[in-house]
C-alpha cells in the first residue's frame, strides 16, 4: 500500500461527495471522498492527511506530455524493477518536491513492463485515478 503525507489545498463539494485536492510532497493529488467538511473533522483546508492507494492502481506512462483524463500524474524515476513471470513490481522515486525524495510502488504486468521497455533510471509518469486515492487523517 502506498501512503503519501499531504495537506489539503482545496475542497469542492456537491451533495454528499467532495473532490479534495492535496499537496503531497510537492505533488498535486485529488481524491473523491463520500463525505463533506460538515460531516468530517479532517476535511478542511490545511488539514494534514494521508493519501493511500494500492500498488496495483498505479499505472505507468513514458510519453510526455500526456493528454489523458487521469488527474493524478506524478513524475518519477524508476529506481528498481523486480520482475516475475507474470507481474513486475516497480519502485518509483518521486521527482523531489519541497519535502525531498519519496518512493511509491506500482505493480504492472510483465508484458506491460516489456512493452514500455522500462529500465532503471527511466523518467516516467505514475498515474492514479482520482477514485482510487483514499484519504485518512494524518496521525
Amino acid at each position: 500500500m502506498n501512503v503519501l503525507k499531504g495537506v489539503i489545498t482545496g475542497i469542492l463539494t456537491e451533495k454528499e461527495i467532495s473532490l479534495v485536492r492535496v499537496d503531497a510532497n510537492g505533488c498535486a493529488l485529488s481524491s473523491i471522498v463520500i463525505d463533506t467538511p460538515a460531516g468530517s473533522s479532517y476535511l478542511h483546508i490545511d488539514s494534514r492527511v494521508n493519501c493511500i492507494f494500492k500498488e496495483t492502481e498505479v499505472m505507468i506512462a513514458k510519453t510526455f506530455p500526456l493528454a489523458i483524463s487521469v488527474q493524478n500524474k506524478i513524475e518519477c524515476t524508476v529506481k528498481k524493477i523486480t520482475a516475475g513471470k507474470i507481474l513486475c513490481q516497480i519502485e518509483l522515486q518521486i521527482i523531489p518536491g519541497s519535502d525531498g525524495p519519496c518512493v511509491i510502488h506500482s505493480i504492472i504486468t510483465r508484458n506491460a513492463c516489456e512493452q514500455l521497455d522500462l529500465k532503471e533510471n527511466d523518467r516516467v509518469v505514475a498515474l492514479i485515478k482520482t477514485n482510487e486515492v483514499s484519504l485518512s487523517a494524518h496521525d
